[in-house]
């Protein structure tokens, strides 16, 4: 429940921002980028943060605290006008969800099970892939119907719905907390290379969200070059979210990927192929075809490092801050290289895809590096061990 809300609520604010920044204010695509830039700076060190809130004070109470934040942010924007001001409001908005996620995270696969961990981290992902795809679907018709200062309201409501079920669940969290585990099978850290599956998904789910972030600021571009109402805009531009909704639920299901760095690669080649051909192709539907790959990548590459974290290791709240402030990285990165591209070469077309996709480039080396150092290391100290026998 919980999930489902912070779902809803944060998809319709900032994906809609962007919509209603060009509809309101004639935002460019470089404007756009940088405002996304501007939410990924804050939310890297507030995600460490909240994350170290929560496994100190509590994650409901973070939970809390995060969604007063975000619910009084909200509502101070519908009585704002200017850009700077809105601009303020979001990064307060964003403080206050980096006390959401993370503590979130931490909820659903603390004190449970190692052997149930695989399947919560599948319905955590479904819940809130869920909601983010239900909410960009059906965003654009609600703010034809309710005026674009509905993704301002809306979500405040739906904010104050979260914060009082989370009160309401409060006890009954202290009184899980009081029981002992029960444990039926112990998987935890039982894999060689878990630390380094770890690093590998931690390094290639920023280079995701640089993907997403450099595609999500310009989509109401995308959608105008189709002649695409808001309404139709959500509709189309939400396959990928579907898509990636779908994985997950495979992903919950199929354990084979799990330690498997065959699927990671493939994974992250197909997403650069996939961001590139979203941005590029002027056929409808070849982008929506490219939209249920690009899901599908994603997907995978966001379990991997989610599921890691917490798979490996006992601080769930820190990891759960460490995956956030990853995704962080990702959103800063990617509407960053972006804007800096088109800044610099205004009058290339495809400038800002050039760009990103360099450097993802440059995310996919650091993977095949860290990868082949893990083997060769493994090789050598194989070596001695049967030398010393």
């Amino acid at each position: 429940m919980l999930e489902a809300l912070n779902a809803l609520s944060t998809a319709f604010y900032f994906n809609y921002l962007f919509f209603f920044l060009k509809s309101e204010y004639a935002f460019t695509n470089l404007q756009n980028l940088l405002v996304c830039a501007l939410n990924g700076a804050v939310f890297v060190p507030c995600a460490l943060l909240g994350g170290k809130f929560g496994q100190k004070h509590g994650y409901v109470n973070a939970f809390a605290l995060g969604s007063v934040i975000m619910s009084v942010s909200l509502g101070v924007c519908m009585f704002l006008s200017g850009v700077p001001a809105l601009m303020i409001a979001m990064c307060v908005w964003t403080f206050g969800m980096c006390f959401t996620w993370p503590n979130l995270e931490a909820l659903a696969c603390d004190h449970v099970d190692p052997a149930r961990l695989p399947g919560i981290i599948g319905v955590y992902n479904v819940v809130w892939a869920a909601g983010g795809a239900i909410a960009y679907f059906c965003g654009g018709a609600v703010a034809e119907k309710l005026g674009w200062r509905s993704i301002f309201w809306l979500p405040a409501i739906v904010n104050v719905a979260q914060l009082a079920v989370a009160i309401y669940l409060n006890p009954r969290w202290k009184e899980i907390c009081a029981r002992p585990v029960e444990v039926t099978g112990d998987i935890h850290e039982s894999h060689p290379e878990g630390a380094t599956f770890l690093k590998m998904a931690w390094i290639a789910n920023p280079f995701a969200y640089i993907a997403i972030n450099a595609v999500v600021p310009v989509f109401p571009t995308v959608a105008a070059k189709f002649q695409l109402s808001a309404k139709h805009a959500g509709f189309f531009c939400s396959v990928w979210f579907f898509s990636r909704m779908v994985t997950f639920a495979i992903l919950a299901l199929w354990p084979g990927w799990h330690y498997r760095f065959r699927h990671l690669m493939f994974a992250y080649v197909g997403m650069v192929l996939c961001f590139a051909g979203v941005l590029v192709l002027n056929n409808l539907w070849a982008v929506i075809f490219v939209q249920v790959a690009f899901g599908w990548c994603l997907g995978l590459i966001y379990y991997s490092s989610l599921y890691y974290s917490m798979h490996v290791g006992d601080t769930k709240g820190e990891h759960g801050g460490a995956h956030e402030a990853a995704i962080g990285a990702g959103i800063f990165g990617g509407p960053a290289i972006g804007a800096t591209s088109l800044a610099l070469f205004p009058n290339q077309t495809h400038s800002s895809v050039i760009g990103v996709a360099l450097v993802l480039a440059i995310g996919f080396v650091t993977l095949i590096f860290v990868r082949r150092r893990t083997k060769l290391t493994g090789a050598v100290t194989s070596v001695s061990t049967n030398t010393a026998v």
